[in-house]
C-alpha cells in the first residue's frame, strides 16, 4: 500500500490534494470537459501547479508532450515543463532531476510501456518520483502506457478475443508504485478481460485492475481509489481462489480459475484495494 503524507509543494506551502496518484485507462477527454485532466491539475495545485510532462513512452514525444503542455497551460498552471528524456542515462542527469524537484505534478503519457520502463526504471529520476509521492510532495498521473507501469508486474503486450491462456499475455517487471496491483488499460474498449485473467492466473498474489478508456482510478491517501471518467473499472480479485490449472496447462490450452471474484465499478464508486472491499 502506498502511504502518502499531506501534500506540500516545492515551496513548503500546505496544499489540499485529493488524488496523489491517478491511473488512467487511456484516451482521456482532452477537448470537452477534460474531467480527468482537470482533476489531476487541481490535485497538483491548480494555478499554483508546476507540472512536468514525461512523453518518452511515445514514438513522437515532442508532439505528444506539446499537446499536454498546451492543455495544462490552458488550464492556468503556473509552469509546465516537458521532460523529454530520450536515453536511460539522461535520467540521472541533474538537468532533469532539478526540474523534477520543482514539480508539484507529473503526467506520464501513453505509448509503449516497455520503452517507458526501460528509459526511467531503476533510475535516480524514478526513485525521486516515488519518494516525493510518499512524502506528499508530488502528484503522479499516468495514462495508457503510463498506467500499465504502476505495478510490480506489468502487462507488456498480448492478444484479445480468446479464452484465458498463458500465451495470451506477455508479462514483465513494472515500476512498483503499487506493488500489489496488476493493471491493464483500454480495457473493455479492446476486449482485454481474458488477458487480465490470464495475467492474474500467473500472479494470483496480485489484484487485477482493468481500466476503460477515458476512465481513471484516482487513488487517495487511505488505501482506496475512486472511479472518475466515463467508463468502468473491472476488479479481478483472486484472493479466494480455490483452484487454477495454470502450472499444469500448456501455453495455448484454456485456463481454469475457480472462485474468482470480479467487480465492475462505475464513476463515483470507491474501492479499498488494501482490504479488497467495494465501498460504494
Amino acid at each position: 500500500m502506498l502511504k502518502v503524507t499531506p501534500f506540500l509543494d516545492h515551496k513548503s506551502m500546505l496544499i489540499s490534494t485529493h488524488y496523489p496518484v491517478m491511473v488512467i485507462g487511456g484516451a482521456e477527454d482532452k477537448v470537452n470537459g477534460c474531467g480527468i485532466l482537470t482533476a489531476f491539475f487541481k490535485s497538483a495545485g491548480g494555478k499554483m501547479a508546476t507540472i512536468g510532462i514525461i512523453p518518452c513512452a511515445s514514438q513522437e514525444p515532442s508532439v505528444v508532450g506539446d499537446r499536454y503542455y498546451q492543455i495544462f497551460k490552458g488550464m492556468g498552471a503556473q509552469q509546465v515543463q516537458i521532460l523529454d528524456i530520450r536515453q536511460p542515462k539522461e535520467c540521472d542527469q541533474d538537468r532533469w532531476l532539478d526540474i523534477l524537484a520543482n514539480c508539484t505534478g507529473v503526467f506520464v503519457t501513453g505509448g509503449d510501456q516497455l520503452r517507458l520502463r526501460d528509459l526511467i526504471g531503476g533510475s535516480r529520476f524514478m526513485t525521486s518520483i516515488k519518494e516525493r509521492i510518499a512524502q506528499g510532495e508530488l502528484v503522479l498521473a499516468g495514462t495508457s502506457a503510463g498506467a500499465a507501469i504502476v505495478g510490480e508486474r506489468m502487462i507488456a503486450g498480448g492478444s484479445s478475443g480468446e479464452s484465458p491462456n498463458q500465451s495470451l499475455v506477455d508479462l514483465t517487471t513494472g515500476l512498483g508504485i503499487f506493488p500489489e496491483l496488476l493493471v491493464d488499460q483500454h480495457f473493455h474498449n479492446r476486449n482485454r478481460m481474458a488477458r487480465l485473467i490470464s495475467a492474474i492466473a500467473a500472479h494470483p498474489d496480485k489484484l487485477g485492475i482493468g481500466i476503460d478508456e477515458d476512465t481513471c482510478a484516482a487513488f487517495e491517501n487511505d488505501g482506496t481509489f475512486e472511479v472518475l471518467g466515463q467508463g468502468t473499472i473491472t476488479i479481478v480479485d483472486p484472493g479466494k481462489l480455490t483452484h487454477t490449472n495454470y502450472r499444469a496447462a500448456t501455453q495455448s490450452s484454456p485456463l481454469s480459475l475457480h472462485n474468482l471474484t470480479v467487480h465492475v465499478l462505475s464513476p463515483g464508486d470507491r474501492y479499498d484495494y488494501q482490504n479488497r472491499v467495494v465501498l460504494s
